[in-house]
């Protein structure tokens, strides 16, 4: 059965997950924003939880200049209906913050799924 939670609570269970990010990390992060949507665009998979917009840091040179923030998505909507309860919500948005924190700086899916966060 999915979780239920309002989007207020999915945003705050979002942003706990952020302030868990180790601050020697957290400060490695430029120009990203973290945005809450409630299903993936109609090209991507309906059971997708979270997407990287934006170039890598491993990707971009010295004559890359950012116009717009990167962007980084979670679905609210995929997340609720994988999860059993909240305890399993808010592991999963935990793992799919750091997935998509990970592909901002380069990390790739295989390596991703190495290390357990795919």
């Amino acid at each position: 059965m999915p979780v239920e939670m309002s989007p207020e609570d999915f945003e705050a269970l979002v942003e706990n997950a952020l302030d868990a990010i180790p601050d020697e990390i957290a400060v490695l992060v430029r120009n990203v924003v973290v945005l809450v949507e409630e299903e993936p665009p109609e090209d991507e998979p309906d059971d997708l939880l979270g997407l990287y917009d934006g170039v890598a840091l491993t990707e971009r040179d010295q004559s890359f200049l950012p116009e717009l923030p990167d962007r980084i998505f979670l679905f609210r909507g995929p997340l609720l209906d994988m999860c059993e309860d909240e305890a399993e919500l808010v592991e999963e948005i935990r793992i799919t913050v750091v997935h998509e924190i990970a592909h901002h700086f380069g990390i790739d899916d295989d390596r991703l799924h190495d290390l357990g966060y795919a």
